[in-house]
């Protein structure tokens, strides 16, 4: 069974899955939010078809580690992902600094801005996905 990892954001949510063995962890797609019937909607679909037993949730504390108003946002969809997907376990992990981690490799990677507007949410979910897994997995 496969890990999927979420980045949360206002705007659009970063997924990214482990492959089988849960050793690595792979871009999948950026989901562009609409709301949360239809976010959850499309998050059942990956959770279905790449038979997902676990879920992680970044988790934005503030550079001192404590919880701000970000946190208690991931904190409200979790719940509702845990009402609709009663079969998962959820994680939070905390994500300090994962946007500009994605955002710094695919600088150096020499990706134009306007396409590092439209991958960075799907490799900061990598990059929480893989600290998990190099943690837990």
């Amino acid at each position: 069974m496969r890990i999927l990892a979420l980045d949360m954001g206002e705007k659009r949510i970063g997924v990214a899955l482990s492959d089988a063995m849960r050793i690595t962890a792979q871009g999948l797609e950026v989901i562009q939010r609409v709301g949360n019937t239809k976010d959850l909607a499309r998050i059942g679909e990956i959770i279905k078809e790449h038979e997902v037993s676990e879920l992680v949730l970044g988790y934005p504390k503030n550079m001192d580690g404590s919880i701000g108003e970000k946190c208690v946002l991931v904190e409200k969809f979790a719940a509702l992902l845990q009402e609709n997907f009663p079969q998962l376990k959820i994680h939070l992990w905390d994500e300090r600094l994962s946007t500009s981690e994605a955002q710094k490799v695919l600088i150096n990677a020499d990706m134009r801005r306007d396409k590092r507007k439209q991958v960075v949410d799907k490799m900061a979910a990598v990059i929480i996905l893989q600290g998990f897994l190099a943690r837990f997995a």
